[in-house]
């Protein structure tokens, strides 16, 4: 090969490298994007907020997202939810920041102080984490007191600066757990903050102020480019139909509705004969009640299999075994222990992860819809089936023996005014031989001894009744 065909061959390659370069450079740009997750939480705090947030968060794990921004707008709600919520903050390998845009209050507040940073809205407020009840009233100081130590211990899981300034140590918190408790508890003074009595609450220039916001913001944009990421690929979260039916059958009103249920259904089949609705009802209430725990990892195989074991007991302690002993107590305990441990986060028996506030609010939502179950199964069978509207589809006719409604054989009549002799002794019961046939029978009164000649006197409830001769 020539040396000008070398050249010429060069020539035409740098060529293509300085046309190919612009493209090539754009798809690494486009290749090393960051990519923002933004997860909208802008209802009330509850199951469906936390089913929001556990798959947003895999999400932006599997994106190797740079960074979660919540969107806030809400007033509150409930705080068991709340909670799952910041405890998932505060342990994700992702940082994750808070956008106010305009109210983060009650439980609220809680999820925005877990974040690393905080921006807000002017004009936004965050705080007022009283717990309070569904009227609107505060709740009593023990749920207070649980509320102090969740905001406390999120305030001050950020950082801190040890200062010592001779030999006085004072610690300097990104967010003072001492304000963050003034945002829940009325009684705590602190000088030029707030004032006792009074909840406290914050604008944004004063959660600036005061080391609870790093800034103001009016948009999410504006959010990111605080944060220093140029150019991300944001990418938002969209809730499924799924995510919404999930969070509907985890919220403790449909679990304390769907035990209900499970029991009242459980307690109708009982009294009737055959397998009917009432035992599809519970089987199907079963269902939804363990398949959203179950897939969340909460309800284990063998928590299923508690419950499972229970009723089987119950069913034996009915139908076999007379009267109403150790079977029976014990199936009564194994299914309300299925039904609480599968509300609980614990690993088989390690409950090490698990507060006694969860223990307690799951066993109140079991044991209180048992009880419920129980008594309403009572009364709706005495509104519905005994007077009311379904009446007429039980069989409610008594056959009275004044009627002439007997249940032996009519034959026994036939035998009054005849004789025999005492077959037995009777004393008073006994049995006596009549036309060669051997019947029950009861004296009037008087002591009989065997081989006396006797006389039917009448017949009662299968038994003929004699007097000596």
């Amino acid at each position: 090969m020539t040396p000008m065909y070398t050249f010429k061959w060069s020539l035409l390659v740098a060529v293509a490298l300085l046309l190919l370069m612009p493209f090539t450079m754009s798809a690494q740009s486009a290749a090393a994007k960051s990519v923002v997750y933004v997860l909208p939480v802008h209802r009330d705090i509850g199951s469906t907020s936390w089913v929001h947030m556990q798959r947003a968060f895999k999400e932006a794990e599997a994106l190797n997202a740079e960074c979660v921004i919540l969107h806030i707008n809400t007033y509150g709600g409930q705080v068991v939810f709340a909670d799952s919520m910041r405890t998932r903050i505060l342990n994700s390998p992702i940082p994750v920041h808070a956008f106010i845009d305009n109210n983060a209050a009650s439980a609220g507040a809680l999820i925005s102080i877990a974040c690393k940073n905080i921006y807000m809205r002017p004009g936004g407020n965050i705080g007022a984490a009283t717990v309070v009840d569904q009227s609107g009233q505060q709740m009593p100081d023990k749920y207070q007191s649980y509320m102090r130590s969740t905001i406390r211990a999120t305030a001050q899981a950020h950082e801190r600066d040890t200062l010592i300034q001779g030999h006085d140590t004072t610690l300097v918190w990104k967010r003072d757990p001492h304000i963050a408790e003034a945002m829940v508890d009325a009684s705590i003074a602190i000088p030029n903050v707030v004032d006792s009595g009074k909840v406290l609450t914050f604008t944004a220039l004063e959660a600036i102020e005061h080391g609870f916001c790093e800034g103001e913001a009016n948009s999410l944009s504006e959010v990111i480019d605080r944060l220093g990421i140029v150019n991300p690929d944001v990418v938002t979260f969209r809730p499924s139909f799924f995510d919404g039916l999930k969070g509907l059958l985890t919220s403790p009103i449909l679990q304390g509705i769907l035990i209900l249920i499970i029991i009242g259904g459980l307690y109708f089949e009982l009294q009737t004969p055959g397998i009917g609705f009432p035992l599809a009802a519970s089987v199907l209430a079963a269902i939804l009640y363990f398949s959203p725990l179950y897939i969340d990892g909460l309800a284990e195989n063998w928590e299923i299999l508690l419950f499972a074991i229970g009723v089987l007991l119950i069913w034996v302690e009915i139908f076999v075994i007379p009267g109403f002993g150790i079977t029976g107590v014990a199936g009564i305990f194994l299914v309300v222990a299925g039904l609480t441990l599968s509300l609980i986060n614990n690993v088989k028996w390690d409950f090490s992860g698990v507060s006694y506030n969860d223990v307690l609010q799951a066993f109140l939502i079991v044991i209180l819809s048992v009880i419920a179950a129980f008594f309403g199964g009572i009364w709706l069978t005495r509104r519905l089936i005994t007077s009311g509207p379904l009446a007429r589809m039980a069989l409610q006719t008594t056959q009275d023996v004044d009627a002439g409604y007997i249940a032996v054989d009519a034959g026994l009549k036939s035998l009054v005014g005849q004789v025999g002799v005492a077959e037995t002794v009777l004393r008073p019961s006994g049995k006596v031989l009549i036309d060669h046939e051997v019947y029950d029978a009861m004296s009037v009164a008087e002591f009989i001894d065997k081989g006396a000649s006797i006389k039917v006197v009448s017949v009662t409830s299968g038994q003929v009744v004699v007097s000596v001769i």
